[in-house]
């Protein structure tokens, strides 16, 4: 970590501003430097991505879901049944302006992938759903239907409410909340300055580390000095 690093010239998204709260430093390792990867061929990943796949298309396309995922049929089967147009992994794309653009756009700031969302255009509503593959609901955080939400608004400016959940298909969970236009300034001053520390962290080139209980087993960062496998 030498020489002050230009500001962030990529696309931010949930995942990479919450990797960077969770620690600026593995942040860092991962993201800048590059030094370091995380595994993301484990089998409870794997699992995921293989039902959102297939919930994409037993709702979209009416493709049979596997016996494997049968247990989920309830559930996708009320939101296909849902009124509204659905949108199977929806890529979305923001300028720094806050204006819609494209997923792969090159003036692209922002980004973010709906697994499910649901417009009713007529009435001005929505739903946003992230599927969840986890044990347990305990740690769900609803800062990613926060931004899907932000982004949904600038995307379809007829929409002025959003509900949003996070489906937690294996424990049988659903953490919800509704979100509307007038909440909107708010909602983003929040997200706009957690990416200003981001952005500082760049300017200045100072990532330090934010240790927890599961740095000494579970963070593939070795060097760092909270790290219990060194």
């Amino acid at each position: 970590m030498g020489e002050p690093l230009a500001k962030p010239d990529f696309a931010w998204s949930f995942s990479s501003i919450k990797s960077f709260d969770q620690c600026p430093k593995k942040y860092y390792h991962l993201k800048v430097a590059k030094d370091y990867e995380e595994n993301f061929k484990t089998d409870a990943i794997l699992y995921g991505n293989e039902f959102h796949t297939a919930a994409e298309v037993y709702i979209r396309d009416d493709v049979e879901l596997e016996p494997r995922f049968d247990y989920a049929r309830g559930v996708l089967d009320k939101l296909k049944n849902m009124k509204g147009e659905k949108l199977c992994e929806y890529k979305m794309g923001l300028t720094k302006d806050l204006k819609p653009c494209g997923f792969f756009d090159r003036n692209v700031w922002w980004r973010g992938v709906v697994d499910l969302a649901i417009l009713d255009r007529e009435a001005g509503t929505a739903r946003v759903i992230d599927y969840k593959t986890g044990k347990s609901a305990k740690y769900a955080d609803k800062g990613q239907l926060e931004l899907m939400a932000l982004a949904m608004f600038r995307h379809f400016p007829e929409v002025k409410t959003i509900q949003g959940g996070l489906l937690f298909v294996v424990c049988n969970a659903f953490i919800k909340d509704t979100y509307t236009i007038d909440q909107e300034s708010e909602l983003w001053a929040k997200w706009l300055s957690d990416y200003a520390k981001m952005e500082k962290a760049y300017e200045v080139d100072v990532w330090n580390p934010r240790p927890t209980g599961l740095c000494r087993a579970h963070c593939v960062v070795l060097e760092c000095a909270h790290n219990g496998r060194r």
